[in-house]
């Protein structure tokens, strides 16, 4: 499992880039979050955390992949 980054970039599967903003929980309950950023819009996100690292195919394609250079 990769380890997830603060101001880290990230590729969807499906090819779009995202940047890692902060962490949070939410209000209810209390559930670990991802808050992040798409590079085209830069409008903020939340993502529960254990869906950032999962498997969405038979392939093993992560669902958000680190971009090591970080554009």
């Amino acid at each position: 499992m990769q380890k997830i980054e603060i101001g880290r970039i990230y590729r969807h599967y499906k090819g779009n880039l995202y940047k890692i903003i902060g962490f949070a929980k939410h209000s209810e309950t209390l559930e670990d979050m991802i808050v992040y950023q798409p590079l085209k819009t830069g409008d903020n996100w939340v993502r529960p955390y254990k869906m950032w690292n999962e498997i969405v195919d038979d392939k093993g394609t992560l669902r958000f992949t680190l971009v090591e250079d970080n554009l």
